[in-house]
């Protein structure tokens, strides 16, 4: 049986793998993905969600979204850097899209669907949270009709990757995270750098999935990705970030996770958007957030392979 979910992105290189994963999975029955500013800007991110969509043959079948084009509060922060001036690395840089995007705005229909489908839906947010923080704002009860909530997002025990203490997700919407943290979610789960740094896709990973359409979009979207990457940290790879917050939807028991409170600074000259997590409790305030500690990252990348190669 089919999942019921709504993937919520900002189309750079790893929002698109985990596109191809929920998809190739078979096993999301994936209502719309909604868009919104993060990686790049709200319109070259629905265009890239369009592009991998008609890759795949699934522009019929699967609605795409516009939502929110700026934070909140905040201006736009994008990263081009890593993902490139198009979001995907320069990949499918020669397609013409046949399909528009669909009518309405995003938040209005993940408020709509998972009110079609209450208790059903599975909301997937790989992107900044300024989507789903605007759909708890004008429909509180969304949090007690959804399934469940998995971000891809924040840092617990580690660095950030685009500051010191805070993760992009997190960063460049900060307040949006805090309401979203603070809604009352009975089930949310944070798939934050933690885990999705041992999530490596390799260039063996990648000669794997064979001289194919996908084969040949993975090897071309990541090479600059993998560059960046073994910049950094020394390492030829790239992290599954988003990948694996699908993953994580796909099968819980890839990861190990914690029962904990979690916030996110909002007011800090040097530690905006650092998600804080209240190990020992000191704040003695109810935990809010399933945070994942541990992966199986040899499973998950296995079922990531063989979804893209089915």
């Amino acid at each position: 049986m089919t999942k019921k979910v709504i993937l919520d992105v900002d189309t750079g290189v790893d929002d698109a793998l985990g596109i191809l994963l929920a998809v190739g999975s078979g096993e999301m029955d994936v209502l719309g993905i909604t868009t919104v500013n993060g990686n790049v800007s709200l319109d070259q991110a629905t265009l890239n969600t369009c592009k991998v969509l008609q890759l795949l043959g699934m522009e019929q079948q699967i609605p795409v979204i516009k939502g929110a084009n700026k934070p909140l509060l905040r201006t736009t922060y994008f990263e081009h850097r890593v993902h490139g001036k198009d979001g995907l690395g320069g990949a499918l840089s020669d397609m013409q899209v046949h399909t528009q995007p669909a009518e309405g705005h995003a938040v209005d229909f993940i408020i709509e669907q998972v009110k079609q489908h209450a208790g059903e839906v599975t909301l997937i947010m790989t992107a900044p949270l300024t989507n789903l923080a605007l759909a708890v704002m004008k429909y509180p009860d969304l949090i007690h009709q959804v399934r469940e909530v998995v971000v891809m997002g924040g840092v617990v025990q580690g660095f950030g990757n685009v500051t010191p203490t805070a993760e992009y997700n997190m960063y460049v919407d900060p307040e949006a995270a805090k309401i979203v943290l603070h809604a009352g979610f009975p089930a949310l789960t944070l798939v934050g750098l933690d885990v999705t740094r041992k999530a490596l896709l390799t260039e063996e990973h990648i000669r794997s999935l064979g001289d194919t359409p996908i084969g040949r979009y993975v090897r071309e979207s990541t090479a600059d990705y993998m560059q960046r990457y073994h910049e950094r940290n020394g390492v030829r790879a790239c992290a599954l970030h988003d990948p694996l917050a699908v993953g994580v939807a796909l099968n819980r028991e890839l990861v190990t996770t914690r029962h904990y409170y979690v916030d996110v600074e909002t007011r800090s000259e040097l530690c905006d958007g650092q998600t804080v997590c209240d190990f020992q409790n000191r704040m003695a305030k109810p935990a809010n957030v399933h945070v994942c500690m541990e992966v199986s990252a040899d499973a998950f990348l296995d079922q990531f392979i063989c979804a893209l190669r089915a």
